[in-house]
């Protein structure tokens, strides 16, 4: 039984594994099949549906293993990302890992958020969503922190960071600068 486990827990690491490193290589996001994935991991298409339900479970599932770090790091975390920090400069810092996140992760964030019914229900978007209403709330200040964090986390999508590097051509740490701006004029009292 031990075995079954463990072959299954390395075809599972397998899996994401893979499914990443083809999401990472890929020119188009949209083109990667189940069954390349399959072979690039080394197991059944059958397998892939049984452990994910379908291509965007399992999207899903690499986009969650690779957030893990950044979730912890929020959690519990140094400055300026994680506790005891002020809630205005910890939003900043969230929202630059959000996008330092989605950056490293261009095609698999793509993919994810483009094969969702409603990207605004995936489990990585939730999560931030519900940090960022909690530290709003801290400020005290924002009458509707829930539509806030919801604005807030729209330049974080990653057809917008495309079209920023893609079509207005700012580089990453213009687009984290630019964003940054805009969100401490909206979050911090005026001078």
């Amino acid at each position: 039984m031990t075995s079954l486990r463990a072959d299954a827990a390395r075809n599972h690491a397998a899996i994401l594994r893979a499914t990443g490193e083809l999401f990472d290589d890929a020119a188009n996001p949209q083109s990667i099949s189940m069954d390349e994935i399959a072979a690039a991991a080394g197991v059944g298409k059958g397998t892939l549906f049984r452990r994910f339900g379908d291509r965007q479970g399992l999207i899903c599932a690499v986009v969650e293993e690779r957030s893990k770090p950044f979730q912890a790091a929020v959690l519990s975390g140094p400055p300026p990302l994680g506790p005891g920090t002020p809630a205005d400069e910890r939003i900043l810092a969230v929202l630059d890992a959000i996008i330092t996140f989605k950056l490293e992760t261009l095609r698999l964030s793509l993919a994810s958020e483009t094969v969702a019914a409603d990207p605004y229900l995936l489990p990585i978007y939730t999560w931030c969503h519900t940090l960022l209403v909690s530290l709003l709330r801290e400020l005290g200040r924002i009458e509707d922190p829930d539509f806030t964090a919801h604005m807030l986390l729209s330049p974080t999508r990653v057809d917008f960071l495309v079209h920023e590097i893609e079509v207005a051509h700012f580089n990453p740490e213009q687009i984290r600068a630019r964003i940054r701006a805009t969100v401490a004029a909206l979050i911090r009292p005026a001078a």
